[in-house]
């Protein structure tokens, strides 16, 4: 500090002011205000480059009142335009597409799409890999616009709602187990075949079988044997001819040969029963089993 001394006079008189011994300046000065000067100037391009480079990030990222660039910011939620590509999880309630555009699910390796419960545990997964489309969970189910059953899928059963099923490989329809079902039918104008290539066919109804072709023939054709059996009723053969073509014909031979061969015998009431074959017709000498 700076110590000053004060002398009083009187008038008339005068006294020599001491002089002062010490004098010390006060402020900064010499390189100590060179270097202040130079922070100050650094301080400031700094702050110039700051500013420029926060202008520049805000013009590239689309910064704007609403959003950034493709993402706005809206009363329903965020809306995205064009591609978007997530890093991370995305975590949505709700997704969905404009109405004049699709939604475009894309990835490198595959997509998933789980469903959790309030523990956090997966009650339903969909995996679309590049290979196969795989889904887990206890029952999948494909529904019409209106919300009818068209295709569903569990642990026990498959039930296809729609009106008809078609099968449009050309080897038709393979089924390894029984088939349950009230019509099979074929297109129009399309043959309907029902084929065993190594095993036997069998067809059971409690309350009959209808087999009927309107406009064409019925065939059935097996390299053994076919067996028309009757449990509890008649075998009705309904036509204005029926005709076996290909039964073996005995030659002439003495009275008393039959040749193990038999002849089919016709009742009145239109009954078949079977009679040893002989030289002359041998139908009327079993005329009882007619009775």
């Amino acid at each position: 500090m700076v110590r000053e001394q004060y002398t009083t006079t009187t008038p008339g008189t005068s006294l020599e002011r001491p002089k002062n011994e010490y004098i010390y300046k006060i402020g900064i000065y010499g390189w100590r205000k060179r270097c202040l000067y130079l922070f100050v100037l650094l301080l400031l391009i700094i702050l110039v480059v700051n500013f420029a480079l926060t202008i520049w990030i805000l013009k590239v990222m689309w910064f704007s009142p609403t959003g950034m660039g493709h993402l706005r910011v809206t009363k329903e939620g965020l809306r995205l335009e064009g591609e978007s590509e997530f890093l991370f999880p995305l975590y949505a309630k709700e997704i969905h597409s404009r109405v004049d555009s699709s939604l475009l699910l894309q990835s490198t390796h595959n997509v998933t799409v789980n469903a959790r419960n309030s523990n956090g545990e997966v009650t339903g997964r969909l995996n679309v890999g590049p290979k196969m489309v795989e889904f887990h969970s206890q029952q999948f189910q494909i529904n019409s616009k209106d919300g009818k059953p068209l295709f569903t899928v569990d642990e026990n059963e498959v039930v296809i709602g729609t009106d008809k099923l078609r099968v449009t490989g050309p080897e038709g329809a393979l089924f390894e187990h029984s088939v349950e079902t009230p019509l099979v039918k074929a297109e129009a104008f399309k043959q309907l075949r029902l084929e065993s290539p190594t095993r036997s066919l069998s067809m059971d109804a409690p309350r009959g079988i209808n087999i009927k072709a309107q406009a064409g023939n019925i065939e059935a054709l097996s390299q053994m044997d076919i067996k028309l059996h009757s449990s509890d009723g008649v075998l009705l053969l309904d036509a204005e001819t029926v005709r076996l073509p290909k039964l073996p014909e005995g030659a002439r031979g003495g009275s008393g040969i039959s040749q193990g061969l038999y002849e089919i015998c016709v009742c009145p009431d239109g009954k078949l029963y079977l009679s040893v074959a002989g030289v002359g017709s041998t139908c009327q000498e079993y005329s009882r089993v007619c009775q």
